[in-house]
């Protein structure tokens, strides 16, 4: 699968998802898209910018924004996670990291000392044609989703 770039169409892809379904990204054209990529399920900052993209799902879907979070973790795992914290919007499974590959957001990261590839904490809008118009990398959680959200506004 190509890699992304800004200002180009995002390749097609299917990923199963929370709810028992799959998500296509042929099926979510019209809407624009907030894909934003974690690290694990139910950790610290994972559950911060979870609970901060739920506090604001109403106004992003009153501008006709999906947003949908990816990880590697299982559906069985995201299931979990969004239940547990309420989250209206859908989780995708990448357990084979093909759109992880395809928007290159696993790196080599230091965890306690160790080397271990793993989720950067990135994020990318998707407008309703399916191009890629933003994307921020290596994302600090704290006023991320407002500045996506007012990205979202000046499409």
């Amino acid at each position: 699968m190509a890699q992304v770039s800004v200002g180009k169409k995002i390749p097609a892809f299917s990923l199963p998802a929370t709810g028992e379904q799959t998500i296509r990204s042929k099926d979510l054209r019209g809407k624009n898209v907030v894909l934003y990529f974690y690290p694990r399920d139910d950790t610290p900052g994972c559950t911060l910018e979870g609970k901060d993209f739920r506090r604001y799902n109403n106004k992003f879907q009153q501008l006709d924004t999906v947003v949908l979070g990816v990880s590697r973790d299982t559906v069985a795992s995201h299931e979990k996670f969004k239940t547990k914290f309420g989250f209206p919007f859908d989780l995708l499974a990448d357990t084979d990291e093909k759109l992880c590959n395809t928007f290159d957001v696993i790196k080599e990261k230091n965890m306690y000392g160790k080397k271990v590839m793993g989720i950067v904490r990135s994020t990318f809008l998707i407008d309703a044609d399916g191009v890629l118009r933003q994307e921020w990398r290596k994302v600090k959680v704290d006023g991320h989703v407002r500045e996506v959200f007012a990205a979202v506004k000046a499409l």
